[in-house]
């Protein structure tokens, strides 16, 4: 008799492997077992039950109740609408939610079940996450009047999720690297508050000179200007962009709204679209985009350069791959006249949280000579660039502390 260990393992390679493996030697599954079985089989195994949307797809289980992935099995789900939302239950109440949405980025990407998030009904029954929310966004314009309003709200609740995570942190980061109005150990003279400098310095009266020692000077708070410094981001917005998009928009409307920060957001492919006045609502603005198409990263630079009016406090941030599709030396040039006008200029080659990003490594070695940093960022890590970024720090010291750059400065 197989030891409780052995047991526990056997039935796990067997809801790895699938049927096959269970006619090799693995055995049967029944109960619980079997409906999870039957779910992956429906997403996985070429011939598996009609539980799900139809179509060939790439082999791979992944099984997060059953604590493994791999194996050799293709998609095979069914077509109807009805039985996708019943295949989508049948995950939410097996699996786990980070394994749900692998599953449903699987259904999507793999098998078919693109079409089918035309379909208000099914899109009801999904589970959002961000690359979900990017799904919709790249199919756009293709979404039929009667799921456009669902989709929406299936952003919108991806959006809120985003802002909840991320919105706190990164107002505070912002206003923090920006914050004036804190006294100055060593005010100028100027900014000495004569009034508070005496009270403090009180115990260092000399009667003999009757005179204070002012042994610390406190200065005047200063007011913020009503505009610190100017950020402009620049997005691609090609297909392998997707996340970086969502991610990208929901961080623009949080900069957005400080008042210390002009924010201007700006979306490219081979054509610039200037979504700035969308700032305040990122659902408006991901449904504003085309994603897909070629890329020309010096037209939108070229664009972003004529927003530019304080060079010395503008602040740029260009989100791509870099796989340039414009003149790459033209390119290069016009970022050499930005960093000679004094814009601070970051390249993030990625921010999302979906690994090291595939990128044009030489532009990127290209720009590393000119001083800019190009690097991937996590969504958490963006407060805190921005914080270094706006505060004037060493951007690219950051970047080799904190995200391993994509390429040595």
């Amino acid at each position: 008799m197989a030891e409780p260990d052995d047991q526990e393992a056997r039935r796990r390679w067997r809801l790895v492997l699938g049927e096959e493996a269970g006619r090799g030697g693995l055995g049967g599954v029944s109960g619980e077992d079997a409906r999870m079985d039957r779910a992956l089989a429906a997403l996985y195994d070429r011939d598996g039950g009609a539980a799900g949307p139809g179509g060939p797809g790439a082999p791979g289980r992944v099984v997060g109740a059953a604590g493994a992935a791999a194996g050799r099995r293709t998609a095979g789900l069914g077509p109807s609408a009805p039985s996708v939302a019943t295949w989508l239950r049948d995950i939410r109440r097996y699996f786990p939610s980070t394994v749900v949405q692998v599953m449903q980025r699987d259904a999507v990407e793999r098998v078919g079940l693109r079409a089918l998030l035309l379909e208000p009904e099914l899109l009801e029954t999904l589970q959002p996450d961000v690359h979900l929310a990017a799904t919709l966004v790249a199919l756009g314009r293709a979404i039929p009047e009667t799921s456009r309003q669902t989709a929406r709200q299936v952003v919108a609740e991806v959006v809120r999720q985003v802002e909840e995570r991320i919105a706190d942190r990164t107002r505070a980061a912002v206003t923090g690297a920006l914050d004036r109005s804190t006294r100055a150990r060593r005010p100028r003279l100027r900014d000495v508050d004569w009034d508070r400098t005496i009270r403090a310095n009180l115990r260092h009266w000399l009667p003999e000179q009757r005179t204070i020692v002012p042994e610390r000077l406190v200065g005047h708070g200063r007011r913020a200007r009503s505009v610190e410094r100017d950020v402009v981001l620049a997005i691609d917005q090609s297909g392998s962009m997707a996340t970086s998009v969502v991610y990208s928009a929901i961080f623009g409307a949080v900069i957005g709204s400080i008042r210390a920060v002009r924010t201007s957001l700006v979306l490219f492919d081979t054509e610039v679209v200037d979504l700035t006045d969308r700032l305040s609502d990122p659902v408006d603005v991901l449904f504003g985009t085309q994603l897909g198409g070629g890329t020309d990263i010096d037209r939108a630079v070229a664009y972003c350069q004529g927003l530019v009016t304080r060079p010395a406090d503008t602040l740029f941030v260009l989100i791509s791959d870099l796989y340039e599709g414009g003149v790459r030396d033209s390119l290069l040039a016009r970022v050499t006249r930005m960093l000679d006008d004094g814009i601070q200029v970051v390249v993030l080659l990625a921010l999302s949280d979906d690994g090291a990003p595939a990128f044009d490594r030489e532009l990127a070695g290209d720009l590393a000579e000119l001083g800019v940093p190009a690097f991937a960022c996590t969504p958490d890590a963006f407060p805190d660039l921005l914080a270094v970024a706006l505060s004037r720090q060493d951007v690219g010291a950051w970047a080799a502390r904190y995200t391993a750059p994509a390429v040595e400065q």
